[in-house]
């Protein structure tokens, strides 16, 4: 498994930030699972009768990560930490995104918890170190879903293997890397910032690895 390491500027701008890192082979992502369709129906339900969108603002797990993206100059009630947009879609009545098993297995895990995951082709990473730094103003990053490449600002914090940026941490990963029918290999980024307790990243990574084991696993 790749080991994270976290550039001297951001570790000393930002102590307390750090994110664990969760390797998961075996795995067969399909188009469609209606058992997972069946789940993520019930973990809306229960996120709707439990939450409403005012009340996000006050969800101390939300509220450490925006406080986060502040810190670096991002307005998180434009860009929205992932776990959040995650929720607010259920909120909104659009529900979660359908992509393949493995991403919308994690996608529910972060919503259900509210912590941000990222997830990446484990066979596509180039190199054993990830590392998190700051980006450079001007530097291009092309997201999943993006037509073109984005001119970063020099506020974003990346992660990015020997290749290049493989994430805007906390709301955006890479099309390099993305997960796919082909994937066989899943690293999961579990996104930690101040405020947010060690134990709640490791039950977050418990809730993704069952869920993709349960349903993109493949001898099922």
């Amino acid at each position: 498994m790749p080991e994270l390491r976290i550039s001297e500027e951001v570790a000393s701008r930002h102590p307390g930030l750090r994110a664990k890192l969760l390797t998961i082979d075996g795995v067969r992502a399909r188009p469609l699972d209606e058992r997972l369709e069946a789940l993520k129906a019930e973990v809306q339900r229960r996120i709707s009768a439990e939450r409403t969108l005012e009340g996000l603002r006050e969800d101390p797990i939300f509220r450490a990560y925006r406080d986060f993206l502040w810190s670096v100059g991002i307005d998180p009630t434009k860009t929205r930490p992932a776990s959040e947009a995650l929720v607010r879609r259920v909120l909104s009545g659009r529900g979660l995104p359908r992509i393949n098993t493995v991403v919308d297995s994690y996608n529910l895990a972060s919503a259900s918890s509210g912590i941000p995951m990222a997830a990446f082709d484990a066979d596509r990473l180039s190199g054993e170190v990830l590392t998190m730094r700051f980006s450079r103003r001007g530097e291009e990053f092309l997201g999943i879903g993006m037509d073109s490449p984005r001119a970063l600002t020099g506020r974003e914090i990346l992660v990015e293997d020997g290749a290049g940026p493989i994430a805007i941490y906390l709301y955006r990963d890479a099309a390099r890397t993305m997960v796919t029918e082909s994937t066989r290999r899943v690293l999961l980024m579990i996104c930690g910032v101040p405020g947010i307790p060690e134990e709640a990243l490791d039950e977050a990574g418990r809730l993704a690895e069952r869920i993709i084991r349960d349903y993109s696993s493949l001898t099922k």
